[in-house]
């Protein structure tokens, strides 16, 4: 077996599986998926995977993370998880336009006890990037927002990663219409064009891997 043919296709007894096998259970997230999907209804699947939280507050726990940031928030859920994994003293800034979703949010961040932790802007989030002062810097990154301005946030936000802090970038597979030639939506479009940008980006060390809808990782050198 040639490593590119090494992988398996989850059906969704083996996705359970895979998530009884990790430490994917909490309470207070449990709770949140739930109230989302009550309030909001299809809308709910824009939260992340409980894998991919666990996964993300690991990585933000691996390299020390003590200032992130995410572009998209939604009802809090990776918010939770970004901030659980951040060193003592860690902030983590949330860019989002909703009241609605981020109302929700605030419920569980307080519930999850990383209030302190988290700031919230409500703006479009490349008004928050741009009107930064240089100085600022963070460690970690997560974008998962409005796809046509991906390559405008990935951009803001690389030029205050520190070197070693990771951006993860959240449904590059598209659930699998980067491959659909039929499909040329705009947001579809700009996922493909930022993944074959994002490739060829030498600033950075990168992977993508089939976590949830497709993350990539990108380290900047």
């Amino acid at each position: 077996m040639t490593p590119s043919a090494k992988f398996i296709k989850l059906d969704p007894n083996l996705h359970q599986y895979m998530l009884a096998h990790g430490h994917n259970a909490d309470p207070v997230l449990r709770d949140l998926v739930r109230e989302t999907q009550e309030k909001l209804g299809r809308r709910a699947g824009m939260q992340i995977a409980p894998e991919q939280g666990t996964f993300m507050t690991i990585l933000a726990q691996a390299i020390g993370a003590r200032h992130a940031i995410e572009v998209g928030t939604f009802t809090g859920y990776s918010a939770i998880c970004i901030a659980r994994g951040l060193a003592e003293g860690g902030t983590l800034l949330c860019c989002d336009v909703s009241e609605e979703w981020t109302s929700i949010a605030r419920q569980y961040w307080a519930k999850a006890g990383v209030s302190d932790r988290i700031t919230l802007r409500l703006a479009p989030a490349l008004e928050t990037l741009r009107e930064m002062t240089e100085g600022a810097t963070f460690d970690f990154a997560f974008i998962d927002a409005d796809k046509t301005n991906y390559r405008n946030y990935y951009e803001e936000i690389l030029r205050r990663i520190r070197p070693g802090g990771l951006i993860l970038v959240d449904n590059v597979l598209w659930d699998g219409a980067v491959l659909d030639e039929k499909d040329q939506s705009e947001d579809t479009r700009a996922i493909r064009e930022f993944n074959d940008f994002a490739v060829s980006d030498r600033r950075v060390e990168l992977v993508m891997l089939p976590v949830s809808d497709g993350l990539t990782i990108a380290r900047k050198l």
